[in-house]
């Protein structure tokens, strides 16, 4: 029985697949492993040097193999894709402005330093000088897809190591596209002999018109097109028709995007990444990574497999000496690098050392440069193939670098040692989170600028979001029921958290979604009447403001007033009526009566 013989053998590789993604990815995860380790894993077993050598023996086996490689890897290119375009959405100027010491000065440092250390180690091992240079840029980056994950298991993500860590990976990420298009220039060189007359440089430059006009297109069309799509989908949902929209709209800037970068002759990750840095800037930038996070975990995981299944087993076993060799070589290379590096720019030791370790081994990225270098021809096709299999098994130490960096380490707290510029809050931190920016909602955050208090406004209402953006207010667009939205908007950092909106279900609705994630948290709900509000301080509220209450009592107070009563006597009058009702709220629940009490001493704390 072949892999595509009998009914739906077309589709034994995908089910294969999602197979491996459900069994081996859990099994991981259970084993606290990183689950690209799983996915890695799962390419290798699955693979031609895994069950298919014994399919011959047993024919069944031919059905948990993946037969045709090649689709694996076409579809890995769209994980590749969706990796950079989440990649693109955090990349706010405010994000790069805040840590561009370390991401355009260590990053930056790093990459050079370390792509002419292993270009130097290729050409010793008598590697031409054009294709030694590749090699050295594409092993030159590491792995986001894997580090970060696994610092992030760790706890280590907000540690002075944790920001270096991210600062360089941010800068890798910012030089794939220029080392690509670097590649592209190499490959002109080389078909002129490698010799730099001006024929060749002309050559050269001509390659890359088209990718220039095709960028600028694309920045161009993005700006225009990009936001009055989304705006005009978000209105579709708010109609009723469904989340599934949104998703399509954002599968479609992906891919694309993608699509139109190669018909200009860049990468489709290239385009992915310009189309994510765009919808960043936009209100729609929270819902899009809502929308695109698990298709990108799914195709990521194929990338992976696709890198599993092109580790050459017979090669490791014809050359176990060399491949580890070569594997460990560039791995001790990468880490005196970076740690030279990050000492030189201003990293403690302890924080240096786990960040080289980390960003020792290769990344997925070396799998993008080296086939676009085998591509141009400039890359030893045997020679390249080994140094895949060595980048592949370095990838899988990442998790032991990680362990082995913590024992280094043991003894490092997690002071502010890095520059300051790298350790200011993220756009989303120590903020009050306004749900609903209506009228009320809009009142409240003038309020809140006027007395100092920054604040971060979602709103599932495309038209609003697009007005108090147009007016400067830091507002994005999604739907703050979904504990993921809220997460995305900073709730876990949040200093208090007002939902404004006046549809009671809703309120209800956001008010469980955050009190399930922070029980704690300053919580206040606005009520459409009492009994509204008894059932929000059910559910954990720290107040409800009722809005037939308020009403009433801001009647009477005008009233008062103008009848000549004297103000202080009104005001009194008036809080002691408040007081009386959220008495009564609070008599009915008395498991939740000191919650208001706990708030308040949390504001008085906050205040002095």
């Amino acid at each position: 029985m072949t892999g595509h013989g009998g009914a739906g053998g077309e589709y034994k590789d995908l089910v294969v697949f999602l197979a491996a993604a459900g069994v081996m990815v859990p099994l991981f995860n259970r084993l606290r492993i990183s689950p690209i380790l799983g996915f890695l894993a799962a390419g290798v077993l699955l693979g031609p040097d895994g069950l298919a050598r014994l399919s011959e023996s047993a024919p069944w086996l031919a059905w948990l193999t993946i037969s045709d490689a090649g689709q694996i890897r076409s579809l890995s290119e769209l994980g590749v894709a969706f990796l950079l375009f989440m990649i693109g959405l955090e990349l706010s100027w405010e994000r790069l402005r805040s840590m561009r010491r370390l991401v355009f000065g260590l990053g930056l440092t790093q990459v050079a330093a370390c792509a002419v250390a292993l270009a130097a180690l290729f050409v010793l091992m008598g590697q031409p000088l054009v294709s030694a240079t590749v090699l050295g840029m594409g092993l030159a980056l590491s792995s986001t897809a894997v580090v970060m994950p696994v610092l992030a298991e760790r706890g280590r993500v907000r540690t002075a190591s944790g920001r270096a860590t991210f600062a360089v990976l941010l800068a890798q990420d910012l030089a794939v596209a220029p080392i690509l298009i670097t590649v592209t220039v190499l490959a002109a060189l080389a078909q002129g002999g490698g010799d730099i007359d001006a024929g060749t440089l002309r050559t050269a430059l001509l390659t890359l018109v088209p990718a220039a006009i095709g960028l600028a297109l694309l920045v161009g069309l993005g700006r225009l097109v990009l936001r009055p799509m989304f705006r005009s989908v978000a209105k579709a949902k708010a109609r009723g028709q469904g989340q599934e929209m949104f998703v399509a709209a954002s599968l479609l800037v992906v891919v694309g995007a993608g699509v139109a970068a190669q018909a200009a002759g860049l990468s489709m990750s290239l385009g992915a990444l310009i189309a994510g840095v765009l919808l960043a800037e936009t209100e729609f930038r929270r819902e899009v990574e809502l929308a695109i996070e698990p298709f990108r975990g799914l195709l990521l995981g194929v990338f992976f497999v696709g890198v599993g299944i092109g580790l050459d087993l017979d090669a490791v076993a014809a050359n176990p000496l060399g491949v580890f060799g070569l594997a460990a070589a560039l791995t001790g290379i990468k880490v005196a690098m970076i740690f030279g590096a990050a000492r030189l720019w201003g990293v403690k030791r302890k924080a240096a050392v786990e960040t080289a370790l980390v960003l020792g081994p290769a990344g997925e990225f070396a799998f993008v440069i080296l086939g676009a270098g085998l591509v141009e021809g400039i890359a030893s096709p045997a020679f390249t193939g080994t140094v895949l299999v060595a980048a592949t098994i370095s990838i899988f130490t990442i998790p032991a670098m990680a362990a082995l960096a913590g024992r280094l380490t043991r003894q490092a707290t997690a002071p502010p040692d890095l520059p300051d510029e790298a350790l200011e809050p993220t756009d989303t931190a120590d903020k009050v989170l306004i749900v609903g920016f209506g009228r009320v909602g809009r009142l409240v955050g003038e309020l809140l600028t006027q007395h100092g208090q920054a604040y971060l406004a979602v709103d599932s209402d495309a038209s609003t979001v697009a007005r108090a953006r147009a007016e400067g207010a830091d507002v994005f667009y999604g739907d703050a029921g979904r504990p993921e939205m809220l997460q995305l908007c900073g709730v876990d950092t949040a200093r208090a958290v007002i939902v404004t909106m006046d549809a009671p279900a809703k309120v209800d609705e956001v008010v469980s979604a955050v009190r399930r994630l922070r029980p704690e948290l300053i919580l206040i709900a606005r009520a459409r009447d009492e009994r509204h509000a008894e059932r929000l301080y059910r559910l954990g509220v720290t107040d409800a403001v009722p809005e037939t209450t308020e009403a009433a009592l801001q009647l009477a107070e005008n009233t008062l007033v103008d009848l000549g009563v004297p103000m202080g006597l009104v005001l009194a009058s008036i809080h002691e009526r408040r007081d009386r009702f959220r008495a009564l709220f609070q008599e009915a629940m008395p498991d939740r009566a000191d919650r208001p009490r706990k708030a308040r001493a949390l504001r008085s704390r906050g205040r002095s």
